[in-house]
């Protein structure tokens, strides 16, 4: 998420006690059926046995570009995938952020099952420090290993209320995207969601509530408002394509191209 101290509700379940802002520097660094009608005729399966599983997921095939700005100056830049891989999905990111301490890039690949319960995570960032990490999910549970330059690996393991963890690291703004496909549009209403974030080693929980269709340089838009304890986060949608993010309190904002 994009904020200068933007603090999540740390999930009471949770391991260990890591203590960490949810702090996304703005310039740092997703039926079987069977037929019988006689005990010796053939089995025939349905057209439905046919479908991928992933044709009920609520994911589409995406890819794009991502400007992002901070005071209406473009910082960095983002380009991501989302694709179907088998049964699930697979949401690709690599972003470059400038600053005067140079650049920095970051590399993310979330693979999810066709409800977007979270199946592996792995980032890894260049700078001016090498890092990297790793989070298996199982059930509930996510297990990280995460790797730094001159370092032994360290390990830490979270515990969710519910296997299905959105996963919002920093300066990889396409996941917002994977957030999006997981509301449900149709019950709207605020819906609060365990979240990981990745690169902090921070588990928490958000709120999201659809605000409805909002013209956004003459597009009508459907926006999510995001809620963390202290930060909102406004994000903007032309169907299953994020379009827009706007972080007020950092006055920063992120644009598809």
């Amino acid at each position: 998420m994009i904020a200068k101290s933007n603090s999540l509700r740390r999930s009471p379940s949770s391991s260990s006690k890591t203590h960490g802002p949810f702090l996304i520097p703005a310039v740092m660094l997703a039926a079987v059926v069977l037929v019988a009608t006689a005990p010796f005729q053939p089995r025939r399966a349905s057209v439905a046995s046919f479908l991928p599983a992933l044709a009920t997921s609520p994911f589409a095939a995406d890819k794009g570009k991502l400007r992002i700005m901070v005071n209406g100056q473009q910082v960095g830049k983002e380009d991501f995938e989302i694709s179907a891989s088998g049964n699930n999905w697979v949401a690709r990111g690599n972003s470059e952020i400038q600053s005067p301490q140079g650049s920095s890039r970051v590399n993310g690949t979330l693979e999810l099952k066709p409800d977007g319960t979270p199946i592996h995570y792995q980032w890894s960032t260049e700078g001016a420090k090498k890092a990297s990490a790793t989070v298996a999910f199982s059930g509930s549970k996510a297990d990280i290993e995460l790797r730094l330059e001159g370092a032994r690996p360290y390990n830490q393991q979270f515990t969710f209320n519910s296997p299905l963890v959105v996963v919002l690291d920093n300066n990889l703004y396409h996941q917002y995207a994977i957030l999006g496909r997981i509301y449900d549009w149709d019950k709207k209403g605020p819906q609060t969601f365990s979240v990981l974030v990745p690169q902090e080693i921070t588990p928490g929980s958000i709120t999201v509530e659809s605000l409805g269709k909002q013209d956004v340089a003459g597009t009508k838009l459907d926006e999510l408002r995001i809620k963390t304890e202290d930060n909102e986060i406004d994000a903007f949608f032309d169907g299953p394509k994020l379009m827009r993010l706007i972080a007020p309190a950092a006055n920063a904002e992120i644009i598809r191209e």
